[in-house]
């Protein structure tokens, strides 16, 4: 059934991605992210359209929509959407005159409120046009259910080209790609899974009598490992680290973004004299960050809790698809000394890493899943909303980039911020680690105040660099 899937896998959604596409119908739950690249000129339109176009033949997931079983027994799977018109997924909006960054934010922000539709293909693009100088930005937005921050990078290496001059490569022979109603998946998972049961249980009895034989050789080392699992399950199922009265906010739905960008050879170079990597570099500054704003306004706090991304995706893993998992770090908002942070950073991060329960969600997510659907709004609400920030890291490509014959000058993620003060992504791309801020507007009223702090926060770390 995977034959033709060489972007995204296979048709039907894996439990934990039926758990955030179920967990969509309410604002606070949504995962939905983006991408925004600005752009040297403005594209030419139809060039723009086709070269869009062409990419949902180069990607055919990208026609595809997402059916509900008629009946929640089976995870939802990913269907050609027969009434598919690429109108219907990209256009383009004028931002206001003069076309200020502050009036670019403001546009954005507007556009990231508004959920997609969830009968079409879960995606769409927004050219932005009538930004100063006669630039323009792109906007890719697209659930979480298509691709985690990795697999958003791919899909848009293949959108765009590496030259300005259009492009001679021959779009691939369309494949074979299943057509399912609600009433049909339903009936084929079923059936599939029917067949499938006698060898599901043998390979069952297969595992279960080698975990038994392991046991038996090391029941000590066996006792230990299953000790540790659960230490680490509770760690990760809790957090004992109250968050911070700052940024404890009531998870509002209003969305308000910002954007950032430094020079990656000084987060590099700042790493090296730290013992740290870019990734601890801009963790630290981002945490130094929210210190500054703490300390202006008077609120002491010695750590928060920060939600980062893991990725799990290994080289046998398709293009495409989620292969991640959260866990939370301790963010030693207190620590003055920027080389102190980058490797507090670096060791929680580790820590982080080596969870037994790294995976806990792969093995939760199949009992979530049958739960009704306010439950699973309510838990995964709940698992959200228990940490102050979320910050994300994601290799950028590692080429020039152009879109319809306009080059690509910066490129942020904009990752989903569920009921949380913030979302930070930070992308490398041309020499620049770009940061995208997703923020509360309850919590952050005055951009431009977090803004300065978030740029005092990772000066210190960069000046490790000049001593």
């Amino acid at each position: 059934m995977d034959e033709g899937f060489e972007w995204g896998g296979g048709p039907y959604l894996s439990h934990w991605e039926s758990v955030m596409w179920r967990a969509d119908n309410d604002p606070r739950t949504r995962a939905t992210g983006s991408m925004l690249e600005r752009l040297e000129t403005e594209p030419d339109w139809d060039r723009f359209v086709a070269a869009h176009e062409r990419g949902t033949r180069l990607v055919p997931r990208l026609r595809e929509r997402i059916v509900d079983p008629l009946v929640p027994l089976v995870t939802p799977a990913w269907s050609l959407d027969p009434h598919f018109d690429i109108e219907h997924h990209v256009y383009r909006v004028q931002v206001p005159t003069p076309g200020t960054e502050a009036q670019l934010c403001e546009t954005v922000a507007a556009i990231l409120h508004r959920p997609l539709d969830r009968e079409r293909p879960p995606w769409e693009v927004v050219l932005l046009t009538g930004l100063e100088g006669g630039r323009a930005a792109y906007l890719f937005r697209t659930h979480h259910v298509l691709g985690d921050g990795m697999a958003l990078v791919q899909v848009m290496d293949l959108l765009h080209s590496s030259t300005a001059a259009p492009g001679t490569r021959q779009v691939p022979r369309y494949p074979e790609r299943p057509t399912f109603t609600r009433a049909s998946l339903l009936s084929t998972r079923l059936t599939e899974q029917a067949v499938g049961a006698p060898k599901t249980a043998v390979r069952s009895a297969r595992d279960a009598n080698a975990t038994m034989q392991r046991s038996a050789r090391s029941p000590i080392r066996s006792t230990r490992a299953t000790l540790d699992y659960i230490r680490s399950l509770q760690h990760k199922l809790s957090s004992d680290l109250p968050r911070s009265p700052l940024l404890a906010g009531k998870g509002g739905i209003g969305c308000r973004v910002a954007f950032v960008d430094f020079a990656q050879a000084q987060l590099r170079a700042a790493g090296k004299v730290a013992g740290g990597s870019v990734n601890d570099v801009y963790l630290a500054g981002m945490i130094g960050g929210l210190r500054r704003f703490h300390e202006l306004h008077g609120v002491h706090v010695e750590e928060i809790p920060v939600a980062i991304p893991i990725s799990l995706r290994t080289a046998t893993d398709p293009l495409g698809g989620n292969h991640f998992t959260g866990a939370t770090m301790r963010g030693p908002l207190s620590e003055t000394d920027p080389a102190r942070r980058v490797q507090l950073v670096r060791e929680r991060v580790k820590a982080c890493r080596a969870e037994p329960a790294l995976a806990f969600v792969e093995h939760v997510a199949p009992f979530l899943d049958r739960l009704p659907l306010a439950a699973i709004t309510e838990i995964v609400g709940s698992s959200t909303s228990a940490v102050d920030v979320q910050l994300t890291n994601i290799p950028g490509v590692g080429h020039t980039a152009y879109i319809a014959g306009a080059k690509v000058t910066h490129a942020s993620p904009i990752g989903p911020r569920p009921a949380v003060a913030m979302m930070a992504g930070m992308m490398t791309y041309e020499g620049r680690a770009c940061i995208a801020l997703n923020l509360d507007p309850d919590v952050f009223p005055d951009t431009d105040v977090l803004l300065e702090c978030v740029r005092e926060g990772f000066a210190e770390v960069l000046a490790l660099a000049k001593a």
